[in-house]
């Protein structure tokens, strides 16, 4: 298994429009399309990167995140179950599908710090691990825009 890239950043905010106009400003980022994950989110592209900014309400200690795209995220997904690393609790499961089939999987690291782990095609998950996965369109109702959205491009 190889960690290929850090795909996302996600940072709590408290006001989207003043958090998206600065990273515009200084890093030249741009808005991209984000599925209906549950939790007010924006997402935004920062060259071949981005930063998802979710709203602050004082109740979001916790979530904030990096993403890390693998090539094998059966392998990270069986060594993090027997560590007893998986987190189910921050979106009520532990594997996600986004729309496009990009699959998700929350961890805690023995800081508590929140990992998510992310790989291009759930469809090509084993069974065993597949079964696991929920999807998000199941869970949280999308648009004709949020189901464009795109984790990795």
């Amino acid at each position: 298994m190889t960690a290929l890239t850090i795909n996302h950043v996600t940072i709590p905010v408290r006001d989207f429009d003043e958090s998206e106009q600065f990273f515009a400003d200084i890093l030249g980022a741009e808005r991209l399309i984000s599925p209906n994950v549950g939790l007010p989110v924006r997402w935004l592209r920062v060259g071949d990167g981005q930063i998802h900014l979710l709203h602050d309400d004082g109740g979001s200690r916790g979530l904030a995140h990096f993403g890390v795209t693998v090539d094998d995220l059966a392998t990270v997904y069986e060594r993090a179950r027997l560590r007893g690393a998986l987190d189910p609790a921050v979106n009520g499961h532990h594997l996600w599908e986004l729309p496009g089939g990009v699959v998700q999987l929350y961890l805690r690291d023995p800081s508590g710090n929140l990992i998510e782990v992310n790989a291009r095609d759930a469809s090509a998950l084993p069974e065993h691990v597949r079964a696991d996965v929920r999807a998000v369109a199941d869970a949280h109702p999308q648009t004709a825009e949020n189901l464009e959205a795109r984790l990795l491009s």
